[in-house]
């Protein structure tokens, strides 16, 4: 949905929390960009209290933005520790403590234990293709609109032959 809307994640949050009922709780993913403290934080001024959480996706081949200033003692890639907390103490600075932070991508029993031995402020887990034995992961991902680029920063549209259009 937020490829839908151009990229633009508040927008495509709004728009979903406009049209479903008040009792249902609205956590939206926040990695389109690679700025999950910027998306938390402009996603959560726009929905305020309508917004429950805001989920952590980041892939294991990248870097989200708010990291690269601290990189040099701990794996900075993925969904990491320093990452949640750079999330949880934004959001509480401006007064959204109730904003819940959803973690996915990668979670395994393992690295649940590491995060909850390290007291890292997870609300939730995601844990997907681990549950499966083998390998079954893949993505979806809308990249084009209209033959606009639209992708989630790290996707891009990769043209393959043996496929074709169906109308």
């Amino acid at each position: 949905m937020i490829a839908a809307y151009g990229g633009d994640t508040v927008k495509a949050t709004r728009l979903f929390a406009d049209h479903i009922p008040e009792s249902v709780r609205v956590v939206t993913l926040v990695d389109f960009e690679n700025d999950c403290v910027g998306t938390s934080l402009a996603c959560a001024r726009a929905l305020g209290k309508r917004l429950d959480g805001v989920r952590l996706d980041t892939s294991e081949t990248m870097v989200d933005r708010s990291i690269i200033p601290e990189m040099g003692t701990f794996k900075p890639t993925g969904v990491n520790p320093q990452l949640v907390w750079n999330v949880r103490r934004a959001l509480d600075r401006e007064g959204f403590g109730h904003v819940r932070i959803v973690v996915s991508g990668g979670f395994t029993v393992e690295k649940i234990r590491q995060f909850e031995e390290q007291g890292v402020p997870v609300d939730a887990y995601g844990v997907g293709s681990s549950l499966y034995q083998g390998r079954f992961d893949f993505t979806a991902d809308v990249v084009l609109v209209d033959g606009r680029p639209v992708a989630k920063v790290g996707r891009e549209h990769r043209p393959n032959p043996r496929l074709e259009r169906v109308d």
